[in-house]
């Protein structure tokens, strides 16, 4: 990693930081991922993420005028991903991916703890720590994974025995390998990682080996999906309790 990298990306939160305290309308900036109590990921190749808490009914003014960004740097380019917020360029490189919230809105939206880079002295940052935790956002029991991994492979199978290869590719490889995905920590043990809440498949070839091992039979491309399919029923057969009509039916269907 270069370190004038890093030292940008740490020395843009901080410009942010002392932009919002300029503005006079906002009260804290929260770092999160890398940008948060993580900076030790930070690489040539991260992003800022961040949430911008500004005083209760400023928040229009935030979204609809961006000056308080690109008074620091000039924007490349940028659009609004959410209602709440944007992901942007940076004319020098710096990507963001960044909210704008009230501070009561903070109780109903989970996100991953972070670290106050700036706040206005007044401030109250309990609100800054999450109410709704990323496990609680996404939990589901094993049937019902295996169940959902197993009706994908047997859609996917059907469009692509009807001529649509696109469609059975991300039933297969995407929304069948996300089950598969949610489900690995039931079969291997997780080597030590930073754990993304939110995101289950990041660093997941540092964290399960030998599953990301298998992640190139899982996915084998456009016209791949028969053997995709058979490929991630095989792991779930040989780790899961699989009903055998259904498995037959995938297994009919990708020998066709």
């Amino acid at each position: 990693m270069q370190l004038q990298k890093r030292a940008l990306l740490l020395e843009r939160l901080q410009q942010i930081g002392l932009s919002l305290d300029h503005s006079g309308q906002a009260l804290a900036l929260l770092g999160l991922g890398s940008a948060g109590i993580e900076t030790q990921r930070l690489d040539d190749y991260s992003d800022l993420d961040f949430f911008a808490i500004v005083q209760p009914g400023a928040k229009i003014r935030f979204i609809d005028n961006l000056d308080w960004l690109s008074n620091i740097k000039a924007i490349s380019y940028c659009f609004r991903n959410t209602v709440d917020g944007y992901k942007l360029l940076f004319e020098d490189g710096v990507f963001c991916e960044f909210a704008i919230f009230e501070p009561q809105e903070l109780n109903n939206i989970p996100f991953s703890p972070g670290r106050v880079v700036w706040q206005h002295p007044d401030f109250n940052s309990d609100c800054c720590q999450p109410r709704i935790s990323g496990a609680e956002a996404t939990s589901k029991d094993t049937q019902w994974l295996v169940g959902e991994a197993l009706t994908n492979l047997h859609v996917g199978m059907c469009r692509y025995q009807r001529g649509e290869k696109l469609s059975a590719m991300r039933f297969v490889q995407q929304f069948a390998l996300d089950k598969l995905v949610d489900l690995v920590n039931l079969t291997e043990l997780a080597e030590p990682s930073l754990v993304d809440p939110f995101v289950a498949d990041r660093r997941i070839e540092i964290r399960y080996p030998k599953f990301a091992q298998r992640l190139p039979d899982f996915m084998q491309g456009y016209n791949g999906s028969p053997q995709s399919a058979l490929a991630q029923l095989q792991f779930l057969v040989s780790h899961f309790e699989v009903n055998q009509a259904i498995k037959q039916d995938i297994e009919r269907l990708c020998y066709l």
